[in-house]
């Protein structure tokens, strides 16, 4: 790596026949004595085994040999110093490469090591050969590691031992041998060191591992080529890629050091691959809870089926979370809808199954199913049996014929869970959707709970942006997320597009925002908490027509839907996922909470109101539902005429049987009929009269009765026709004509004046 530094240098001394007033008695130091006319140190012309040589007698104890000229030392740079000695006559000393570490000042730098090992001469005439290498770094094979305060070394030798001899010594030599050291002081192993070949062919997965695991906290580079891996391979230390792997789909690569996309990308030559194979990871290893997209966009091509990218596993409890990026839809005909029809058989005891289905085999689970009579919002094919031609639906129909004709369409869907049977405790976190029209978003594993998105943007989905085909929807939490629809152009009436369904019980929505799709929400089961978003559904036609922004499928919500923003969409309350509608022994309509919202809209005719009740069969009422502190605004259309609405399409509330209705502290603009309950309003009567009837049908909310007056106080003297004082009480009667939204004061006398009466809807008859 550092080969470059010393390219072009001459690092090896110069000749000793060059003169030897350059070669110190002491350290190399400029002005140390030299070896020139010292009378013990002689040039040979032509030595048999040198060549010109230099030959020394030995007359100190320790004798040095040192160059004074400097060898530059670099860091990461290695040098080898090698001296080749023999012995002429005399004792026999022992002998060993040397150099003196020296400053930029050419000063001396004690306590840094100065020699190599030594090595004794045993015969007159053997030629011995030792050596030392000296670097900046603590490497194996190093002699003198020395620190950065070493710039330069005066190299030579060291005679030690007894007095008297007399050896030859060759010409020194220093050469760079950094490049012996390059697989050290590099952070890698190459998987091309340990046999793989990069064919295409060849098995390189024992190779794959022995690189792991002789790396031991270095990364492995898998360097250029295309590497086949025919069994499961883990690196346990970080890896980079300049070539790609191939692998069979039931195999998998884990990177436990560097498990995010960009490194699968790299692995497999492609973002898409590279995403699903990142995925089977996650679902098969524990050193990770989550996959990160590095806030890279993916292109998919097809849906993303996650069972099958994770192959080996139907169902999973631990906590996995994929996070922080795009998923861009590409426009291909893999994301077409398929659509099936086929006649089916329906029984009303078993609403939730399709029996005698004609194509069954061709209709996929997750499809969607519409039909001409008894098929609510949102019913999908949950699971099928296709050698019994039986379907099982998420939600229950109702009324359907006998025998009918359904379609039958299975949206695709950027990420598809449906393979598994079961997944727990699985998020989505900062993902945004760009569907641009051409596909869904999420459909959901058939059975789990706390499936989980938050902070991700679904953009333009083309049919759903989630959707629950069964109860894997159960504890769902959506949070912090924003809907865009694709059909923001269009008229309210042309839309068919649905943010979300949800079909069993306790999700949690929050803080989210949509705009402009068919539904927001359809949401069947109970317990839910929705807060805190805002979803808005308008167009600019003139007085038109709104949908609802979420429906409630369930008749006993047992919902809170407090401090959001409802803008020009209503909420609708049904039981259409009801197989039997009609009430039996069940809990009516009740549980609602509906606390502290914004409830705008513009530009609507005074026939619009944001809060709709639409029972599906007979005798239903309102058994327990609260609407306070809400503001409802209308701008720029009409005035309302009033804000609550029954639809009796399919049947009619029994108004006289309310419970357990709070309706109060609400503020209106614009709105001309302002329900409550219990409602005070003041009665003014001029002409004495001994019955006064008041019409509360203003007030009653969603119709209901006014059964039962609560109180009547008199404001200022009830007076009789000649002014006399009545000082008795009247009693009141309530479901006064043909609405049965009046109530009548009853006197004992003919009397005028004015009073306050307090009635409800709801109080026990």
């Amino acid at each position: 790596m550092n080969k470059a530094i010393t390219e072009g240098l001459v690092l090896s001394p110069p000749a000793f026949a060059a003169g030897l007033n350059v070669w110190s008695r002491q350290d190399g130091l400029a002005g140390s004595d030299t070896y020139a006319g010292s009378g013990n140190a002689a040039i040979v012309a032509a030595d048999q085994d040198f060549g010109s040589c230099v030959e020394m007698a030995k007359t100190d104890g320790t004798q040095k040999v040192r160059w004074m000229g400097n060898t530059p030392i670099y860091p990461g740079c290695y040098y080898r110093v090698t001296v080749r000695i023999k012995a002429v006559s005399g004792n026999l000393p022992r002998v060993r490469a040397a150099a003196t570490a020296v400053r930029a000042d050419g000063s001396v730098i004690s306590g840094l090591g100065s020699s190599g090992p030594e090595t004794g001469l045993t015969a007159y005439g053997r030629v011995e050969t030792v050596s030392l290498i000296l670097g900046t770094g603590e490497r194996g094979g190093v002699d003198l590691a020395w620190d950065a305060s070493a710039a330069y070394a005066h190299v030579g030798l060291d005679l030690l031992g007894p007095k008297g001899g007399v050896v030859r010594i060759d010409d020194i030599e220093v050469e760079d041998v950094t490049g012996a050291f390059l697989r050290d002081m590099l952070d890698w192993v190459d998987v091309r060191d340990y046999g793989a070949k990069g064919d295409g062919t060849t098995d390189d997965t024992a190779a794959f591992a022995a690189a792991d695991a002789d790396a031991q906290g270095r990364s492995v580079l898998v360097s250029k080529g295309v590497f086949r891996l025919d069994d499961h391979v883990t690196f346990n230390s970080p890896v980079r890629f300049e070539g790609r792997v191939v692998m069979p789909r039931s195999k998998r690569l884990s990177l436990v050091k560097n498990f995010e996309l960009n490194s699968y990308a790299a692995a497999f030559g492609n973002e898409e691959e590279g995403l699903r194979r990142g995925i089977q990871a996650l679902f098969n290893f524990t050193d990770h809870d989550t996959f990160d997209l590095k806030g890279r966009r993916v292109e998919l091509s097809e849906p993303l089926d996650v069972q099958a990218a994770v192959y080996d596993k139907t169902t999973y409890a631990n906590q996995r979370s994929i996070r922080n990026g795009q998923l861009d839809i590409r426009d291909t005909p893999a994301f077409d809808t398929t659509r099936v029809t086929g006649s089916c058989d329906f029984d009303p005891a078993n609403p939730r199954e399709l029996t005698n289905v004609a194509n069954i085999a061709s209709i996929a689970v997750g499809s969607h199913v519409s039909g001409p009579k008894g098929v609510g919002r949102e019913v999908y094919v949950a699971a099928k049996n296709v050698s019994t031609q039986t379907l099982t639906l998420n939600v229950a129909l109702w009324g359907a014929p006998a025998r009918q004709t359904y379609t039958f369409d299975r949206f695709k869907y950027a990420l598809d869970f449906s393979g598994f049977d079961q997944l727990l405790r699985f998020t989505l976190q900062d993902i945004e959707f760009l569907m641009a029209d051409r596909s869904s978003g999420i459909l959901l594993p058939p059975a789990g709970l706390i499936f989980h998105v938050k902070d991700c943007y679904f953009t333009g989905p083309k049919d759903r942006g989630i959707t629950s085909h069964a109860a894997g929807c159960q504890g769902m939490l959506i949070d912090r997320c924003q809907f865009l629809s694709s059909e923001q152009q269009k008229d309210v009436a042309e839309r068919h597009t649905i943010g979300f369904n949800v079909n069993t019980n306790d999700t949690k929505i929050r803080n989210n925002r949509a705009v402009k799709f068919k539904h927001w929400a359809v949401m069947g089961g109970s317990g839910h908490i929705i807060t805190g978003n805002h979803f808005f559904q308008g167009d600019n036609d003139t007085l038109g027509q709104r949908t609802a922004g979420i429906v409630f499928a369930e008749a006993q919500a047992k919902t809170v839907f407090s401090a959001n923003y409802v803008d020009n969409c209503y909420l609708e309350w049904t039981n259409e996922h009801d197989g039997a509608p009609d009430f039996l022994s069940e809990f009516s309509f009740g549980g609602l909470q509906i606390v502290g919202n914004i409830i705008f809209s513009s530009n609507v005719p005074s026939s619009y109101c944001p809060l709709h009740i639409k029972p599906f069969g007979k005798d239903h009422w309102i058994n327990g539902m609260t609407v306070t502190g809400n503001n409802f605004k209308t701008i720029r259309g009409q005035s309302l005429d009033r804000v609550d609405f029954v639809d009796t399409t399919h049947a009619d509330l029994d108004y006289g049987r309310f419970t357990d209705v709070n309706v109060h502290s609400n503020t209106f603009q614009a709105v001309a009929k302002q329900f409550q309950n219990p409602i005070t309003v003041p009665v003014q009567v001029n002409t004495p009269s001994s019955t006064w009837e008041v019409d509360l049908s203003a007030y009653m909310p969603f119709r209901g009765e006014a059964k039962v007056v609560t109180a009547v106080m008199p404001d200022g003297q009830v007076r009789k026709g000649d002014n006399g004082k009545v000082w008795t009480m009247p009693y009141a009667t309530g479901r006064i004509g043909g609405s049965r939204q009046s109530v009548r004061i009853n006197w004992s006398d003919s009397v005028k004046g004015r009073v306050f009466v307090t009635a409800r809807c709801d109080a026990p008859t």
